[in-house]
């Protein structure tokens, strides 16, 4: 393997016409630019430049591994130059794994303020589910990921460095005309004769029997969604009321009304998740710095009012 400092010393020779002068441009002793010089010529197994009496020349050799050293700097430049604008966050590329509730909300303030900041950027979303997300994580697919976790299912910190970006309150969702529609706070102990629309095979569905179940009571289901609009709509209608995550029903329904319920009915926590001993990359870094900064003003914690 031929030592690039080695090519360097070589090419200053051969451009510069002596030992002398190349020192003076590398700032080593002439004595090391020499000692350099033996090396690689031990190396190649064959001498590299002849003395005559105004300095030295290159041999065919010299001459043949001289334009080599010249292009392989050249490209040693450019790459430490492209590295650099990385690092500078002038070029580069991020890609982040999401879920669908916080796409729809949080995420795109996240968008707007990374793009203002490092317009040359390319900033990569892939939505998905959980088990998709942790997979993409582990993998490499993406550079990090936000996650979701309640308190009785906490994600594992041992695969995953976590950071909790904001809280995401469960909300009650009802209809305009309901006797509770004007209310701005209430408790799930007070629900305890709604009939219920829930999300099939959801988490939301868990935290409903959960509260309930610690309230007293077993709800009464009398439709099971498939997303967030289809329950909205026909919590609109009379057909019961449900349970959501603030996020997910922040693009409200006109005829539904959002309910605060404090602390009876358990929050989630919404993360960023990165694999743990990774090195992320500048734009990785600048990206995890705004999930932070607008995580934190984020207003969904006690963002609940009766809206007209």
């Amino acid at each position: 393997m031929l030592d690039v400092r080695r090519l360097q010393v070589l090419l200053a020779v051969v451009e510069l016409g002596s030992v002398t002068a190349a020192a003076e441009a590398l700032t080593y002793t002439p004595s090391a630019i020499s000692q350099q010089l033996r090396r690689l010529e031990h190396d190649v197994g064959q001498p590299l430049m002849r003395r005559h009496a105004r300095g030295m020349l290159p041999t065919e050799a010299g001459l043949v591994l001289s334009a080599h050293a010249r292009k392989v700097l050249r490209q040693l430049d450019a790459a430490q130059a492209d590295l650099d604008e990385i690092a500078g966050l002038r070029r580069g590329q991020v890609v982040l794994g999401t879920f669908p509730t916080v796409a729809s909300s949080f995420l795109p303030l996240v968008v707007r303020r990374f793009r203002q900041l490092h317009p040359q950027i390319r900033l990569d979303i892939r939505s998905a589910r959980e088990a998709q997300l942790v997979e993409w994580l582990e993998n490499g697919a993406v550079d990090l990921s936000l996650l979701w976790d309640y308190e009785w299912r906490r994600l594992d910190p041992a695969g995953f460095e976590l950071t909790e970006l904001f809280q995401d309150p469960t909300v009650l969702v009802v209809a305009a005309d309901h006797a509770l529609a004007r209310r701005r706070r209430v408790a799930i102990a007070d629900l305890a004769d709604e009939h219920w629309i829930v999300r099939a095979e959801h988490p939301v569905r868990e935290v409903l029997h959960r509260s309930a179940l610690a309230a007293g009571f077993e709800p009464k289901v009398s439709f099971q969604a498939n997303d967030y609009q289809e329950a909205q709509a026909m919590v609109s209608v009379g057909l019961g009321v449900a349970l959501a995550p603030r996020t997910a029903v922040l693009n409200r329904h006109p005829n539904v009304r959002l309910i605060s319920l404090g602390s009876t009915v358990p929050a989630r926590r919404v993360l960023a998740a990165h694999r743990r001993g990774q090195v992320d990359a500048p734009a990785a870094l600048a990206l995890s710095g705004i999930l932070l900064e607008i995580g934190a003003s984020y207003s969904a914690t006690e963002a609940v009012t009766v809206t007209d």
